[in-house]
């Protein structure tokens, strides 16, 4: 028997919980919402900052549940913002988190930049990196 009666959802809540202790763990963090508003704030502000094949492309290699987070609010048809700096896009994900924050929004941005590195494949990552400005990409340092 699965916890969720549904093996599907059982293997997302598992791939998740990684995610969310991974980004935890990194931060020093013991607070699970915290975690999950990091990992929400950045996919947003990364996803917003693609071009539309791209972030399909990515959200393709997300987990079932994190690939529903990534999508929620989204607005496909609008033209992907134009950050050119990584202290603007550190500052994006520090509005999207919609909390006070707990950590400077560049150590959360890169935390989760490298949690998503890790769980998704390099080609991807790599298209996706290619897609950003070069002073984004410099500050992408994958650990």
């Amino acid at each position: 028997m699965t916890a969720t009666g549904l093996r599907t959802f059982d293997s997302t809540l598992q791939k998740v919980n990684v995610w969310i202790a991974d980004i935890m763990k990194e931060l020093e963090w013991d607070d699970r919402k915290q975690a999950y508003r990091a990992l929400r704030a950045v996919l947003h502000t990364l996803r917003d900052h693609l071009p539309l094949n791209e972030s399909v492309q990515l959200a393709a290699q997300l987990p079932q549940l994190i690939r529903g987070l990534y999508y929620e609010g989204w607005k496909p048809n609008h033209v992907p913002h134009v950050i050119r700096h990584w202290d603007d896009f550190t500052a994006s994900v520090s509005e999207a988190f919609q909390d006070p924050l707990v950590a400077s929004p560049a150590k959360i941005t890169q935390t989760v930049l490298n949690v998503l590195a890790k769980h998704v494949s390099p080609g991807e990552i790599e298209d996706v990196k290619r897609c950003l400005p070069e002073d984004i990409r410099r500050h992408w340092r994958i650990a």
